[in-house]
């Protein structure tokens, strides 16, 4: 695929650049697109200015937020007709005969048009809830009453039972390796 990346963060900005992306602003972006996703949880990322600039037969979706990541009311007031060619999709046409196809009425696109998350997903996610609650219950006490990120420990036992359960092998590091990687005194 053909992605770029708009972002108003400049490190995330450069991460995106580093990990190979084009980078640069929406309203460059958006006539080149064929597909506009929006992960922001912010609103009107996708606004009235960027729809006059779309493509005919973009496609439109939120994977961030609530529906305001989209102006929604906004490409309805540009619309002079609205269809829906099928499930979950609703295509605007605008004065000029472009057509703009919003997905899942702009709500989050994942859960809004389709039928869920996949089970090879849900299963890691589910182990995360499980295996984070025992975590909580057997170090509460010692925990203060905040946020905390997933133990590490637990992420990776969770990626090492999923690798199990779909029979694939990885290495493991030798003794040697382990001691090289925890000493400050071998190497350059």
């Amino acid at each position: 695929a053909n992605v770029i990346v708009t972002e108003v963060e400049p490190m995330k900005a450069l991460e995106a650049v580093m990990d190979g992306f084009r980078v640069m602003p929406m309203m460059e972006a958006a006539p080149q697109a064929d597909f506009i996703c929006s992960a922001t949880g912010n609103k009107h990322v996708i606004d009235k200015h960027h729809f006059e600039v779309m493509k005919d037969g973009c496609c439109v979706s939120n994977s961030g937020h609530f529906n305001v990541e989209i102006n929604i009311p906004a490409l309805e007031e540009m619309a002079v007709d609205r269809r829906h060619p099928r499930t979950f999709v609703d295509e605007y046409q605008l004065a000029d005969g472009r057509n703009i196809r919003l997905l899942g009425e702009g709500r989050l696109v994942n859960l809004a048009a389709a039928e869920g998350h996949p089970a090879a997903v849900m299963d890691m996610s589910f182990a995360n809830q499980a295996m984070s609650a025992v975590y909580v219950f057997q170090n509460g006490k010692n925990l203060e009453n905040k946020v905390y990120r997933v133990p590490k420990e637990i992420d990776e036992e969770i990626a090492r039972f999923k690798l199990e359960s779909m029979g694939i092998m990885i290495d493991v590091l030798t003794p040697e390796q382990e001691k090289y990687l925890n000493s400050w005194q071998e190497g350059t």
